[in-house]
């Protein structure tokens, strides 16, 4: 206080360097949030598959992470993915196939708890 009158208390002012280094943390959130994560194969699912002779080609497997990473930016938790030859269903919260069944076979089920659906029939 000078004479009475109370003075008042004025934030530190912002430097530049504060600010780049802001700047490089967004960039650096940006990048990790678009890396796609690893796609996990659950024991169960990695089980089913072999049981009922699936085979899914990696350049496929890379496809299928990636279109789970894109359902999960749209709020899909967890989906069915339909391929050529088979049916995943696959939690894009979690980037892990929880279980494989044929197309023959899941032509005959009913899905419940599903919020999206992948379409990669080709």
């Amino acid at each position: 206080m000078v004479h009475g009158v109370r003075q008042p208390i004025l934030p530190p002012a912002k430097t530049e360097s504060k600010q780049k280094t802001s700047m490089t943390f967004q960039e650096t959130l940006k990048t990790i949030s678009s890396a796609p994560e690893a796609l996990t194969i659950s024991k169960h699912a990695e089980q089913r598959l072999n049981e009922r002779g699936i085979h899914i080609h990696e350049n496929e497997w890379n496809l299928i992470g990636q279109k789970l990473t894109e359902a999960k930016s749209k709020g899909v938790t967890d989906s069915l993915v339909v391929l050529k030859d088979a049916a995943l269903i696959a939690s894009a919260k979690n980037n892990t196939i929880i279980t494989a069944m044929n197309r023959e076979e899941a032509s005959t089920r009913i899905f419940t708890n599903i919020n999206g659906t992948i379409l990669m029939d080709y």
